[in-house]
C-alpha cells in the first residue's frame, strides 16, 4: 500500500459505497450509506473484505463523486468502514459530507489517530495490531468479535480501558457463530454490561 501518495483532501481510494441497512451494532437497524475505503495493514484472518486491504487494486474517487450519490440518496446517516479508514485524513470528506449529513459513524481497529470531523466511534480491536490509546477515548462502541473462547476476557481487558459512557458489544465471528452464539449469550446474561451485536445484514443477504 502506498498511502502517503495519496491526497485525502482531494481523493480517497475506495472499494465500494452503497445504501444500505446498518447490520450491526448500536445502530444495528437504521439505514445507512456505506462508504468502504481501501487500505488496510491490520490483516485479521478472519476478515470478510480482504479485496479491501490492497488501496491500488481500487479506483481513486474524488470527494465530490464520493458524495454525489450519498446526497441523492435518503439517507441521513453516513458510516466510513474499510479496509482501516483511520489511515487517511478524512476531514476534508466528513466536512463536505456534513454539508448535508447530520450524523457520520466510522469503524476502526483504533490502530490510527482520528483526522476528520466523526459523530459516532466504532473501536473494533484487533490481536493484529494494537490501538492507540486515543481509541479508548472517543469509542463510542466497542465491538468485539469472538473467535476464540480466550477473546471475553481479551473483550474484558479492552471494556476496562474505554471511557465510561461507551456501549459494549459482543459479536460472534460469522463462520463460527453456531460455535460461539450460545457462549455469547450465557456471557451476556452473567455480566450485563454487554449487548450482543448480530450481523443481521447477512442474516437479511444485504450488503
Amino acid at each position: 500500500m502506498k498511502v502517503t501518495q495519496i491526497d485525502s483532501t482531494m481523493e480517497l481510494p475506495v472499494m465500494e459505497q452503497f445504501y444500505t441497512i446498518q447490520g450491526e451494532g448500536y445502530y444495528s437497524g437504521k439505514s445507512a450509506y456505506f462508504i468502504r475505503l481501501a487500505g488496510c495493514d491490520v490483516g485479521c484472518v478472519w476478515c470478510d473484505v480482504k479485496d479491501s486491504w490492497d488501496n491500488e487494486k481500487h479506483p481513486l474517487v474524488d470527494l465530490d463523486s464520493i458524495c454525489k450519490p450519498i446526497f441523492e440518496s435518503n439517507t441521513n446517516f453516513v458510516v466510513i468502514t474499510g479496509g482501516e479508514p483511520a489511515m487517511y485524513d478524512l476531514s476534508s470528506l466528513t466536512d463536505k459530507i456534513h454539508q448535508r449529513i447530520p450524523l457520520i459513524a466510522i469503524e476502526t481497529s483504533g490502530c490510527y489517530p482520528l483526522i476528520g470531523d466523526i459523530d459516532w466511534y466504532c473501536f473494533s480491536p484487533k490481536k493484529f495490531k494494537a490501538p492507540i490509546e486515543e481509541a479508548y477515548e472517543k469509542a463510542n462502541e466497542l465491538k468485539v468479535v469472538i473467535a476464540h473462547v480466550s477473546d471475553f476476557e481479551w473483550a474484558e481487558s479492552h471494556a476496562r480501558k474505554v471511557n465510561e459512557n461507551c456501549k459494549l458489544y459482543l459479536q460472534a465471528e460469522w463462520s463460527k457463530q453456531e460455535r460461539f452464539l450460545p457462549q455469547i449469550i450465557d456471557y451476556v446474561k452473567d455480566n450485563p454490561k454487554w449487548r450482543i451485536s448480530l450481523q443481521t445484514h447477512k442474516f437479511m443477504q444485504i450488503p
